[in-house]
């Protein structure tokens, strides 16, 4: 009988400040940070992976929470787990102490993400499968008793989440043959950076039409001439025919609605929650010349009733709302789509607290017909979201037309499993028995970025701190 004997923490970071890659209006220096956890057990060659992302100060604290969570899964035999994962996913949130520290949001939460993904990688090595495929194998009723369905019940009940799933089931095995032949379509956010400089914001736009590319998102917030600058460095670019490849092919329907240019090419913009509801409106009216399929996060991601404004208020210029990254649990989500607030849920996979919630936030979005387009731009969340949209498509979307998922190429070298876009500008599903939940990292890695003894933090990173580098501005 294999039993959990122990687990180890990581407080490792990246100094992505120094490039400027994941640089925003609101977050001007991120050092993209992994709190990890590997759970160990009796067998040598079976552990799980974990972790959840911050972007650099404050990781220690959710290290810290971690080990409190991970106290609690020492000695328990893997298969009771793996029998009930939603008894398991209570057993980490039912701490009423740690839970007074939530309850499930901020550290405790996504704490708990990190402990929860870490046993469900476990769960799906132990059966020689990917995380995707582990649950897209499982029943209707099996799923449903793995998600965090309380306090969501008033919008869905376990039943119509059943139900569901199980109208899903005459066409899965086609979305799955369709997912591992063709992959799922992205978006590049790596080409809008704030921190980047114009010249590199143009080579990494063209860049990425070559690589099949067509979703693109800019970092918006700073100042209305500036954005609107930067928007039309990349307008000029994906709407310009001579930088398009000679095979591209334009679905119409995936299009819909989206503000598409003339070559078939769709903008986003994200404001990273730096406005007041009346200044979103006031400041994203102003940027319609860029002509955006969306404003991602236009002000305070707890603001329900205020994101309801904006996009009422927004509607007659066809420019839609999304939001969801900083989205501490479930029933925020619930209530975004009670009050019809947003056009776009954009799920992450750290944010919330780990896969059990994910699978009940994917289902409430089902049930009111919102495309999930999960946000992915941290370390680590590439490798998390292509398995939670692999989900979606394959048991439980209405439909994945308008569907997009981000992609951002930073840091994947990292991971022994890393994702991959193919040549059209998708993700490849990830396959293998030892794939999990594409989590794990080479140790190497590890021991060089754990902070602040690694050999990086301690001996390259002194030397490196004041040199300027190539493609990085300064912002504001």
């Amino acid at each position: 009988m294999t039993q959990i004997t122990g687990y180890s923490t990581h407080d490792i970071r990246f100094p992505t400040s120094l490039s400027g890659d994941g640089t925003d209006a609101m977050n001007t220096d991120c050092d993209y940070s992994a709190a990890y956890i590997i759970i160990h057990t009796t067998s040598e060659s079976l552990k799980g992976y974990g972790m959840t992302f911050t972007i650099g100060k404050g990781n220690d604290i959710v290290v810290q929470a971690i080990k409190q969570l991970a106290d609690k899964l020492v000695n328990k035999p893997i298969e009771s787990l793996f029998n009930d994962m939603g008894a398991m996913w209570a057993l980490l949130v039912s701490d009423s102490q740690l839970r007074w520290l939530g309850p499930e949001k901020g550290v405790i939460g996504i704490a708990t993400g990190a402990v929860s993904n870490a046993v469900w990688d476990l769960y799906a090595r132990s059966r020689k499968k990917p995380l995707w495929k582990l649950i897209v194998d499982m029943s209707p009723e099996e799923i449903v008793r793995s998600s965090s369905l309380r306090y969501i019940s008033d919008a869905l009940t376990p039943e119509e989440a059943v139900e569901i799933l199980r109208e899903r089931q005459s066409t899965k095995q086609d979305r799955e043959e369709n997912a591992v032949k063709h992959g799922l379509k992205a978006y590049s956010t790596s080409v809008g950076w704030m921190g980047y400089t114009t010249e590199k914001v143009q080579r990494l736009t063209k860049e990425a039409l070559q690589q099949g590319f067509d979703h693109f998102k800019l970092k918006v917030g700073v100042s209305v001439d500036d954005d609107l600058a930067r928007a039309k460095t990349i307008r000029d670019i994906i709407d310009d025919p001579q930088y398009q490849r000679s095979d591209k092919q334009v679905n119409l329907k995936a299009l819909e609605n989206k503000n598409a240019g003339p070559t078939g090419n769709v903008l986003m913009i994200d404001a990273n929650q730096v406005w007041d509801v009346k200044e979103a409106v006031s400041y994203v009216k102003k940027l319609q010349p860029c002509k955006p399929w969306f404003i991602e996060e236009p002000t305070m991601p707890d603001d329900v009733l205020g994101h309801a404004r904006i996009r009422n208020e927004l509607k007659d210029t066809g420019i839609g709302v999304a939001t969801g990254e900083h989205c501490a649990n479930r029933v925020l989500f619930k209530q975004l789509l009670q009050a019809e607030a947003i056009d776009v849920l954009q799920i992450d996979a750290c944010r919330l607290a780990g896969l059990n919630e994910c699978l009940a936030v994917m289902l409430l979005a089902a049930k009111f017909n919102v495309p999930v387009c999960p946000h992915a731009g941290g370390v680590g969340l590439c490798e998390y979201v292509v398995h939670l949209s692999l989900i979606d498509y394959i048991y439980m979307a209405p439909s994945f037309d308008r569907n997009v998922v981000e992609w951002v190429d930073h840091l994947h070298e990292h991971f022994r499993y890393p994702v991959s876009v193919n040549s059209n500008g998708r993700y490849n599903a990830p396959t293998g028995p030892n794939v999990g939940y594409s989590i794990e990292m080479y140790q190497d890695s590890i021991e060089r970025y754990s902070y602040p003894n690694g050999s990086y933090w301690k001996d390259e990173h002194p030397r490196l701190v004041n040199k300027a580098q190539e493609g990085r501005r300064v912002i504001g």
